[in-house]
Protein backbone atom coordinates (compact mmCIF):
# COMPACT_ATOMS: atom_id res chain seq x y z
CA UNK A 1 0.00 0.00 0.00
CA UNK A 2 1.47 3.00 -0.96
CA UNK A 3 1.03 6.60 1.25
CA UNK A 4 0.23 9.95 0.04
CA UNK A 5 3.12 12.23 1.51
CA UNK A 6 1.56 15.18 3.40
CA UNK A 7 1.60 18.74 2.59
CA UNK A 8 4.84 19.07 5.74
CA UNK A 9 6.84 16.56 4.52
CA UNK A 10 6.74 18.70 0.75
CA UNK A 11 7.44 21.59 2.46
CA UNK A 12 10.59 19.84 4.32
CA UNK A 13 11.79 18.40 0.71
CA UNK A 14 11.61 21.72 -0.73
CA UNK A 15 14.79 22.99 0.41
CA UNK A 16 16.82 20.18 -0.56
CA UNK A 17 15.25 19.94 -4.09
CA UNK A 18 16.21 23.82 -4.03
CA UNK A 19 19.52 23.05 -3.14
CA UNK A 20 20.28 20.63 -5.69
CA UNK A 21 18.94 22.45 -8.56
CA UNK A 22 22.01 24.88 -6.66
CA UNK A 23 24.45 22.61 -7.27
CA UNK A 24 22.78 21.62 -11.07
CA UNK A 25 23.74 25.28 -11.76
CA UNK A 26 27.12 25.36 -10.22
CA UNK A 27 28.03 22.72 -12.04
CA UNK A 28 26.87 24.03 -15.35
CA UNK A 29 29.19 26.89 -14.75
CA UNK A 30 31.67 24.59 -13.89
CA UNK A 31 31.22 22.84 -17.20
CA UNK A 32 31.12 26.29 -18.98
CA UNK A 33 34.59 27.53 -17.54
CA UNK A 34 36.32 23.82 -18.02
CA UNK A 35 35.10 24.05 -21.94
CA UNK A 36 36.55 27.73 -22.47
CA UNK A 37 39.84 26.74 -20.69
CA UNK A 38 40.43 23.86 -22.73
CA UNK A 39 39.17 24.92 -25.86
CA UNK A 40 41.15 28.23 -25.38
CA UNK A 41 43.97 25.87 -24.76
CA UNK A 42 43.59 23.86 -28.35
CA UNK A 43 42.98 27.42 -30.10
CA UNK A 44 45.91 28.74 -28.28
CA UNK A 45 47.94 25.47 -29.51
CA UNK A 46 46.70 26.09 -33.26
CA UNK A 47 47.60 29.84 -33.18
CA UNK A 48 43.98 31.10 -33.82
CA UNK A 49 44.69 34.80 -32.63
CA UNK A 50 42.95 34.30 -28.95
CA UNK A 51 45.73 36.47 -27.65
CA UNK A 52 45.27 35.19 -24.18
CA UNK A 53 47.61 32.59 -23.03
CA UNK A 54 45.20 31.41 -19.96
CA UNK A 55 41.90 31.68 -22.08
CA UNK A 56 39.13 32.92 -21.55
CA UNK A 57 41.01 35.27 -18.80
CA UNK A 58 43.37 37.78 -20.53
CA UNK A 59 46.39 36.25 -18.44
CA UNK A 60 49.14 33.79 -18.57
CA UNK A 61 50.18 30.40 -16.54
CA UNK A 62 52.33 31.70 -13.90
CA UNK A 63 52.04 29.81 -10.41
CA UNK A 64 53.48 31.89 -7.79
CA UNK A 65 52.81 33.52 -3.77
CA UNK A 66 53.64 36.39 -2.56
CA UNK A 67 54.01 38.61 0.49
CA UNK A 68 49.89 39.41 0.15
CA UNK A 69 49.12 35.70 0.00
CA UNK A 70 48.76 35.86 4.10
CA UNK A 71 46.31 38.48 4.20
CA UNK A 72 44.42 37.31 1.40
CA UNK A 73 44.15 34.05 3.42
CA UNK A 74 43.45 35.89 6.89
CA UNK A 75 40.46 38.11 5.61
CA UNK A 76 38.70 35.38 3.97
CA UNK A 77 38.71 33.83 7.54
CA UNK A 78 37.37 36.42 9.08
CA UNK A 79 34.79 37.43 7.13
CA UNK A 80 34.08 33.63 7.04
CA UNK A 81 34.46 33.30 10.62
CA UNK A 82 32.61 36.44 11.98
CA UNK A 83 31.68 38.75 9.32
CA UNK A 84 28.93 36.67 7.80
CA UNK A 85 26.80 36.82 11.35
CA UNK A 86 27.82 40.19 12.38
CA UNK A 87 26.64 41.68 8.90
CA UNK A 88 22.65 41.09 9.71
CA UNK A 89 23.40 42.50 13.47
CA UNK A 90 25.79 45.41 13.05
CA UNK A 91 25.48 49.17 13.56
CA UNK A 92 24.76 50.01 9.85
CA UNK A 93 27.33 52.93 9.76
CA UNK A 94 29.83 51.15 11.38
CA UNK A 95 29.26 48.09 9.27
CA UNK A 96 29.80 50.01 6.42
CA UNK A 97 33.02 51.53 7.63
CA UNK A 98 33.98 47.58 8.24
CA UNK A 99 32.94 46.39 4.61
CA UNK A 100 35.09 49.09 2.74
CA UNK A 101 38.21 48.63 5.05
CA UNK A 102 37.78 44.72 4.40
CA UNK A 103 37.23 45.28 0.80
CA UNK A 104 40.50 47.45 0.86
CA UNK A 105 42.43 44.84 2.36
CA UNK A 106 41.41 42.18 0.38
CA UNK A 107 41.76 43.79 -3.11
CA UNK A 108 45.43 45.39 -1.62
CA UNK A 109 46.43 41.98 -0.28
CA UNK A 110 45.49 40.08 -3.47
CA UNK A 111 47.31 42.94 -5.57
CA UNK A 112 50.53 42.35 -3.31
CA UNK A 113 50.16 38.47 -3.97
CA UNK A 114 52.21 39.83 -6.94
CA UNK A 115 54.57 42.14 -5.31
CA UNK A 116 54.63 45.70 -4.70
CA UNK A 117 56.38 46.70 -7.67
CA UNK A 118 54.45 44.32 -10.16
CA UNK A 119 50.90 44.05 -8.31
CA UNK A 120 51.02 47.74 -8.04
CA UNK A 121 53.57 50.55 -8.49
CA UNK A 122 53.89 49.44 -11.79
CA UNK A 123 50.94 48.29 -12.61
CA UNK A 124 49.69 51.36 -14.98
CA UNK A 125 53.31 52.44 -16.29
CA UNK A 126 53.64 50.41 -19.13
CA UNK A 127 53.23 52.36 -22.78
CA UNK A 128 49.39 50.43 -23.33
CA UNK A 129 48.22 52.36 -20.22
CA UNK A 130 46.88 55.74 -19.21
CA UNK A 131 50.05 57.31 -16.99
CA UNK A 132 52.36 57.01 -20.44
CA UNK A 133 49.85 59.82 -21.87
CA UNK A 134 49.84 61.68 -18.65
CA UNK A 135 53.24 63.59 -18.76
CA UNK A 136 52.54 65.29 -22.34
CA UNK A 137 48.85 66.18 -21.01
CA UNK A 138 50.19 70.12 -20.81
CA UNK A 139 47.01 71.96 -21.93
CA UNK A 140 43.60 70.13 -20.89
CA UNK A 141 41.32 72.10 -23.41
CA UNK A 142 43.60 71.24 -25.92
CA UNK A 143 43.89 67.61 -25.35
CA UNK A 144 40.63 67.55 -25.64
CA UNK A 145 39.55 69.50 -28.40
CA UNK A 146 42.21 66.73 -30.25
CA UNK A 147 41.01 63.99 -28.48
CA UNK A 148 38.95 62.44 -31.50
CA UNK A 149 41.88 63.22 -34.01
CA UNK A 150 44.26 60.88 -32.32
CA UNK A 151 42.54 57.63 -31.57
CA UNK A 152 42.70 56.21 -34.88
CA UNK A 153 46.23 54.19 -34.75
CA UNK A 154 49.03 53.92 -37.56
CA UNK A 155 49.49 57.59 -37.01
CA UNK A 156 52.75 59.46 -35.98
CA UNK A 157 50.34 60.69 -32.90
CA UNK A 158 47.95 58.02 -32.01
CA UNK A 159 46.63 57.36 -28.26
CA UNK A 160 48.23 54.39 -26.57
CA UNK A 161 45.63 51.54 -26.59
CA UNK A 162 43.76 51.99 -23.21
CA UNK A 163 43.92 55.94 -23.49
CA UNK A 164 42.37 55.53 -27.49
CA UNK A 165 39.98 53.08 -26.75
CA UNK A 166 37.94 55.45 -23.59
CA UNK A 167 36.64 58.55 -23.71
CA UNK A 168 38.90 61.50 -22.29
CA UNK A 169 37.26 61.25 -19.09
CA UNK A 170 39.37 58.27 -18.01
CA UNK A 171 43.02 59.68 -18.94
CA UNK A 172 41.57 62.99 -17.28
CA UNK A 173 41.17 60.95 -13.82
CA UNK A 174 44.66 60.66 -13.91
CA UNK A 175 45.86 63.95 -15.27
CA UNK A 176 43.85 65.12 -12.21
CA UNK A 177 45.72 62.64 -9.81
CA UNK A 178 48.65 63.99 -11.26
CA UNK A 179 48.08 68.07 -10.43
CA UNK A 180 47.52 67.74 -7.01
CA UNK A 181 50.57 65.69 -6.46
CA UNK A 182 49.55 62.33 -6.58
CA UNK A 183 51.62 61.29 -9.95
CA UNK A 184 53.04 58.03 -11.07
CA UNK A 185 51.74 54.24 -10.44
CA UNK A 186 51.76 54.20 -6.79
CA UNK A 187 49.39 56.94 -6.20
CA UNK A 188 47.26 55.42 -9.40
CA UNK A 189 47.40 51.80 -8.67
CA UNK A 190 46.22 53.01 -4.95
CA UNK A 191 44.20 54.91 -6.19
CA UNK A 192 42.02 52.56 -8.50
CA UNK A 193 41.78 50.25 -4.58
CA UNK A 194 40.61 52.71 -2.88
CA UNK A 195 37.85 53.97 -5.40
CA UNK A 196 36.78 49.94 -6.48
CA UNK A 197 36.83 49.10 -2.76
CA UNK A 198 33.55 51.32 -2.56
CA UNK A 199 31.34 49.18 -4.11
CA UNK A 200 30.97 47.51 -0.49
CA UNK A 201 29.57 50.63 0.44
CA UNK A 202 27.76 52.09 -2.40
CA UNK A 203 25.57 48.78 -3.74
CA UNK A 204 24.52 48.33 0.27
CA UNK A 205 23.36 51.93 0.58
CA UNK A 206 21.44 51.77 -2.65
CA UNK A 207 19.80 48.75 -1.70
CA UNK A 208 18.63 49.86 1.86
CA UNK A 209 17.29 53.24 0.19
CA UNK A 210 15.40 51.22 -2.31
CA UNK A 211 13.78 48.99 0.30
CA UNK A 212 15.64 45.86 0.66
CA UNK A 213 17.61 46.27 3.95
CA UNK A 214 18.04 42.62 5.10
CA UNK A 215 19.51 42.45 1.35
CA UNK A 216 21.69 44.71 1.74
CA UNK A 217 23.12 43.32 4.51
CA UNK A 218 23.44 39.91 3.16
CA UNK A 219 25.17 41.28 0.13
CA UNK A 220 27.87 42.57 2.28
CA UNK A 221 30.05 39.92 2.44
CA UNK A 222 29.73 38.93 -1.03
CA UNK A 223 31.09 42.42 -2.18
CA UNK A 224 33.63 42.33 0.19
CA UNK A 225 35.31 38.89 -0.98
CA UNK A 226 34.50 39.82 -4.53
CA UNK A 227 36.89 37.76 -7.08
CA UNK A 228 36.57 40.69 -9.08
CA UNK A 229 38.89 42.55 -7.10
CA UNK A 230 42.11 40.40 -8.74
CA UNK A 231 41.32 42.97 -11.18
CA UNK A 232 40.37 46.35 -9.44
CA UNK A 233 43.60 46.39 -7.88
CA UNK A 234 45.13 47.56 -10.11
CA UNK A 235 43.05 48.48 -12.78
CA UNK A 236 41.62 51.90 -14.18
CA UNK A 237 38.32 49.62 -13.73
CA UNK A 238 38.63 49.67 -10.45
CA UNK A 239 37.53 53.62 -10.94
CA UNK A 240 35.48 52.77 -13.32
CA UNK A 241 33.72 50.38 -11.26
CA UNK A 242 33.36 52.60 -8.13
CA UNK A 243 31.97 55.85 -10.07
CA UNK A 244 29.35 54.15 -11.58
CA UNK A 245 28.17 52.05 -8.50
CA UNK A 246 28.49 55.53 -6.25
CA UNK A 247 26.03 57.24 -9.72
CA UNK A 248 23.30 54.72 -8.73
CA UNK A 249 23.65 54.82 -5.37
CA UNK A 250 22.90 59.27 -5.51
CA UNK A 251 20.28 58.18 -7.65
CA UNK A 252 18.36 55.74 -4.60
CA UNK A 253 19.45 57.75 -1.37
CA UNK A 254 17.64 61.53 -2.39
CA UNK A 255 15.62 63.69 -3.36
CA UNK A 256 15.75 66.03 -6.94
CA UNK A 257 19.46 67.32 -6.14
CA UNK A 258 20.82 64.18 -4.99
CA UNK A 259 19.14 62.58 -8.12
CA UNK A 260 21.00 65.44 -9.97
CA UNK A 261 24.52 65.17 -8.45
CA UNK A 262 23.99 60.87 -9.18
CA UNK A 263 23.16 62.38 -13.55
CA UNK A 264 26.34 64.08 -13.06
CA UNK A 265 28.34 61.14 -12.00
CA UNK A 266 27.03 58.98 -14.51
CA UNK A 267 27.35 61.57 -17.19
CA UNK A 268 31.26 61.55 -16.50
CA UNK A 269 31.05 57.73 -16.51
CA UNK A 270 29.96 58.02 -19.79
CA UNK A 271 32.84 59.61 -20.88
CA UNK A 272 35.10 56.74 -18.23
CA UNK A 273 33.75 53.94 -21.21
CA UNK A 274 31.44 54.32 -23.95
CA UNK A 275 30.82 50.79 -22.78
CA UNK A 276 28.30 52.62 -19.91
CA UNK A 277 25.77 53.86 -22.21
CA UNK A 278 24.85 50.09 -20.76
CA UNK A 279 24.10 51.49 -17.16
CA UNK A 280 21.33 53.41 -18.73
CA UNK A 281 19.82 49.90 -17.60
CA UNK A 282 20.72 49.99 -14.55
CA UNK A 283 19.73 53.51 -13.90
CA UNK A 284 16.55 53.36 -15.00
CA UNK A 285 15.89 50.53 -12.64
CA UNK A 286 16.98 52.09 -9.73
CA UNK A 287 15.15 55.06 -10.49
CA UNK A 288 11.89 52.81 -11.07
CA UNK A 289 12.59 50.98 -7.59
CA UNK A 290 12.47 54.01 -5.85
CA UNK A 291 9.89 54.20 -3.25
CA UNK A 292 8.56 57.87 -4.08
CA UNK A 293 9.54 61.10 -6.56
CA UNK A 294 11.34 58.67 -9.71
CA UNK A 295 9.56 61.01 -12.24
CA UNK A 296 11.11 63.91 -10.77
CA UNK A 297 14.41 62.10 -9.88
CA UNK A 298 14.54 61.05 -13.79
CA UNK A 299 14.56 64.70 -15.18
CA UNK A 300 17.23 66.14 -12.88
CA UNK A 301 19.39 62.55 -13.32
CA UNK A 302 18.71 63.49 -17.48
CA UNK A 303 19.86 67.13 -16.92
CA UNK A 304 23.07 65.53 -14.49
CA UNK A 305 23.97 63.67 -17.61
CA UNK A 306 23.39 66.50 -20.41
CA UNK A 307 25.13 68.71 -18.38
CA UNK A 308 28.27 66.61 -18.42
CA UNK A 309 27.97 65.70 -21.69
CA UNK A 310 27.39 69.04 -23.41
CA UNK A 311 30.65 70.33 -20.98
CA UNK A 312 32.71 67.82 -23.19
CA UNK A 313 30.66 68.80 -26.26
CA UNK A 314 31.59 72.92 -25.64
CA UNK A 315 35.36 71.28 -24.67
CA UNK A 316 35.60 69.93 -28.12
CA UNK A 317 35.21 65.93 -27.73
CA UNK A 318 31.45 64.85 -28.70
CA UNK A 319 30.89 61.36 -27.62
CA UNK A 320 29.00 59.61 -30.74
CA UNK A 321 32.41 60.51 -32.83
CA UNK A 322 34.41 59.22 -30.43
CA UNK A 323 32.37 56.09 -30.52
CA UNK A 324 32.43 55.95 -34.33
CA UNK A 325 35.88 55.75 -34.19
CA UNK A 326 37.06 53.94 -31.32
CA UNK A 327 35.05 51.08 -33.05
CA UNK A 328 36.99 51.15 -36.35
CA UNK A 329 40.21 51.78 -33.87
CA UNK A 330 39.06 48.55 -31.98
CA UNK A 331 39.59 46.68 -35.75
CA UNK A 332 42.75 48.13 -36.21
CA UNK A 333 44.23 45.32 -33.61
CA UNK A 334 43.74 42.25 -32.07
CA UNK A 335 39.96 42.47 -32.25
CA UNK A 336 39.93 41.66 -36.27
CA UNK A 337 41.96 38.54 -35.49
CA UNK A 338 39.95 37.00 -31.85
CA UNK A 339 37.38 34.72 -32.81
CA UNK A 340 34.15 35.59 -32.12
CA UNK A 341 32.82 32.22 -32.07
CA UNK A 342 34.71 31.06 -29.27
CA UNK A 343 34.62 34.78 -27.31
CA UNK A 344 30.91 35.04 -27.66
CA UNK A 345 30.51 32.11 -24.95
CA UNK A 346 34.09 32.22 -23.53
CA UNK A 347 33.64 35.82 -21.77
CA UNK A 348 30.83 34.33 -20.31
CA UNK A 349 33.09 31.96 -18.20
CA UNK A 350 35.61 35.09 -17.80
CA UNK A 351 32.47 36.43 -16.02
CA UNK A 352 32.19 33.99 -13.55
CA UNK A 353 35.76 33.79 -13.27
CA UNK A 354 35.11 37.59 -11.99
CA UNK A 355 31.46 37.57 -10.65
CA UNK A 356 32.17 34.31 -8.90
CA UNK A 357 30.37 31.22 -8.90
CA UNK A 358 27.20 32.26 -6.96
CA UNK A 359 26.21 34.28 -9.32
CA UNK A 360 24.25 31.32 -11.39
CA UNK A 361 22.35 29.74 -8.14
CA UNK A 362 21.89 33.00 -7.11
CA UNK A 363 20.30 34.25 -10.09
CA UNK A 364 18.17 31.32 -9.84
CA UNK A 365 16.42 31.65 -6.70
CA UNK A 366 15.70 35.44 -7.39
CA UNK A 367 13.65 34.71 -10.64
CA UNK A 368 11.91 32.00 -8.85
CA UNK A 369 11.24 34.23 -5.75
CA UNK A 370 9.87 37.09 -7.79
CA UNK A 371 7.87 35.38 -10.37
CA UNK A 372 4.41 35.57 -8.59
CA UNK A 373 4.83 39.19 -7.83
CA UNK A 374 5.78 40.33 -11.25
CA UNK A 375 2.82 38.84 -12.85
CA UNK A 376 0.44 40.28 -10.31
CA UNK A 377 2.37 44.17 -11.03
CA UNK A 378 1.24 43.90 -14.33
CA UNK A 379 -2.04 42.56 -14.69
CA UNK A 380 -3.51 45.57 -14.23
CA UNK A 381 -1.64 47.00 -17.33
CA UNK A 382 -2.18 44.09 -19.16
CA UNK A 383 -6.30 44.31 -18.12
CA UNK A 384 -6.37 48.52 -19.22
CA UNK A 385 -8.21 49.47 -21.73
CA UNK A 386 -6.55 50.71 -24.88
CA UNK A 387 -6.98 54.32 -23.91
CA UNK A 388 -8.77 57.00 -21.84
CA UNK A 389 -9.49 55.18 -18.65
CA UNK A 390 -7.55 55.28 -15.50
CA UNK A 391 -5.47 52.26 -14.03
CA UNK A 392 -4.79 51.58 -10.94
CA UNK A 393 -2.17 49.45 -9.99
CA UNK A 394 0.82 48.72 -7.50
CA UNK A 395 2.51 52.09 -8.87
CA UNK A 396 -1.04 54.09 -8.74
CA UNK A 397 -3.12 55.74 -11.16
CA UNK A 398 -1.75 56.68 -14.64
CA UNK A 399 -3.51 57.54 -17.62
CA UNK A 400 -4.37 54.52 -20.18
CA UNK A 401 -1.86 54.73 -23.33
CA UNK A 402 0.46 57.67 -21.78
CA UNK A 403 4.30 57.57 -20.81
CA UNK A 404 3.40 57.90 -17.57
CA UNK A 405 1.12 54.89 -17.48
CA UNK A 406 3.94 52.68 -18.93
CA UNK A 407 5.94 54.07 -16.42
CA UNK A 408 3.95 53.50 -13.48
CA UNK A 409 2.79 50.00 -14.59
CA UNK A 410 6.71 49.27 -15.03
CA UNK A 411 7.81 50.52 -11.93
CA UNK A 412 4.86 48.85 -10.15
CA UNK A 413 6.14 45.40 -12.02
CA UNK A 414 9.63 46.20 -11.08
CA UNK A 415 8.87 47.33 -7.17
CA UNK A 416 6.72 43.82 -6.91
CA UNK A 417 9.89 42.33 -8.35
CA UNK A 418 12.09 43.86 -5.52
CA UNK A 419 15.70 45.46 -6.21
CA UNK A 420 17.28 41.67 -5.53
CA UNK A 421 15.73 40.74 -8.91
CA UNK A 422 15.81 43.54 -11.03
CA UNK A 423 19.15 45.42 -10.30
CA UNK A 424 20.94 41.98 -11.18
CA UNK A 425 18.69 41.31 -14.14
CA UNK A 426 19.37 44.51 -15.59
CA UNK A 427 23.55 44.26 -15.29
CA UNK A 428 22.47 41.00 -17.15
CA UNK A 429 20.87 42.43 -19.88
CA UNK A 430 23.98 44.88 -19.92
CA UNK A 431 26.79 42.07 -20.26
CA UNK A 432 24.54 40.08 -22.46
CA UNK A 433 24.08 43.20 -24.81
CA UNK A 434 28.09 43.75 -24.54
CA UNK A 435 28.75 40.59 -24.86
CA UNK A 436 26.76 39.89 -28.61
CA UNK A 437 28.36 43.70 -29.97
CA UNK A 438 31.13 42.11 -30.50
CA UNK A 439 33.02 44.70 -29.35
CA UNK A 440 33.93 42.94 -25.81
CA UNK A 441 36.22 40.12 -27.10
CA UNK A 442 38.28 39.23 -24.46
CA UNK A 443 39.20 40.89 -20.96
CA UNK A 444 35.83 41.29 -19.95
CA UNK A 445 36.80 40.07 -16.61
CA UNK A 446 37.90 43.67 -15.54
CA UNK A 447 35.90 45.37 -18.32
CA UNK A 448 32.62 44.12 -17.11
CA UNK A 449 33.26 44.91 -12.97
CA UNK A 450 30.81 47.56 -13.33
CA UNK A 451 27.93 45.04 -14.27
CA UNK A 452 29.25 41.66 -12.16
CA UNK A 453 28.87 43.77 -8.61
CA UNK A 454 25.04 44.11 -9.45
CA UNK A 455 25.08 40.52 -10.44
CA UNK A 456 26.21 39.99 -6.70
CA UNK A 457 22.97 41.63 -5.26
CA UNK A 458 21.09 38.50 -6.47
CA UNK A 459 23.18 36.71 -3.77
CA UNK A 460 20.09 37.66 -1.14
CA UNK A 461 17.96 34.92 -2.03
CA UNK A 462 20.41 32.10 -1.34
CA UNK A 463 19.54 30.33 2.50
CA UNK A 464 21.58 32.43 5.03
CA UNK A 465 23.03 28.57 5.96
CA UNK A 466 24.41 28.11 2.53
CA UNK A 467 26.11 31.45 2.62
CA UNK A 468 29.19 30.66 4.37
CA UNK A 469 29.44 27.95 1.72
CA UNK A 470 29.44 30.25 -1.39
CA UNK A 471 31.27 32.52 0.34
CA UNK A 472 34.39 30.16 0.48
CA UNK A 473 33.80 29.62 -3.24
CA UNK A 474 34.10 32.95 -4.56
CA UNK A 475 37.30 33.35 -1.98
CA UNK A 476 38.65 30.46 -2.97
CA UNK A 477 38.06 31.23 -6.43
CA UNK A 478 39.87 34.34 -6.01
CA UNK A 479 42.72 33.21 -4.28
CA UNK A 480 43.01 30.09 -7.57
CA UNK A 481 42.90 32.85 -10.16
CA UNK A 482 45.72 35.26 -8.76
CA UNK A 483 48.28 32.32 -7.72
CA UNK A 484 48.03 30.31 -10.58
CA UNK A 485 47.60 33.03 -12.88
CA UNK A 486 49.82 35.98 -13.67
CA UNK A 487 47.08 38.83 -14.78
CA UNK A 488 47.28 41.28 -17.08
CA UNK A 489 45.17 44.80 -16.56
Amino acid sequence: MTSTPTRAAARTATPARRGRADLVVLAVEVGLVAAAVVVGAVLNDRGSGLYADAAPLYATWRPHVGWGTPGTVLVAVVVLGWGVAWARTAPWARLLAAAYLAAVTWTLSLALVDGWSAGLAQRLTPQAEYLYEVPAVTDVPAMLAGFSGRILDFQPDSWSTHTAGHPPGALLVFVWLDRIGLGGGTAAGLACVLAGATVAVSVPVTLRALGAADAARAVVPFLVLLPGAVWVGASADGVFTGVVAAGLALLAVGGRWVAAAGGLVLGFALHLSYGFVLVGLLAVAVLALRPRGGWGALGAALAGVAAVVAAFSVAGFWWWDGYRLVVERYYQGWAAERPYAYWVWANLAALLLSAGPVVGPALRRALLAAAVPVRGAFAPLAAAPASGTVVTGPAGPARAGSAARWWSATAGAMRGAGPTLVLPVAAALAVLAADLSGLSKAEVERIWLPFAVWLLVAAAHLPPRTHRWWLAGQAGIALAVNHLLWTVS
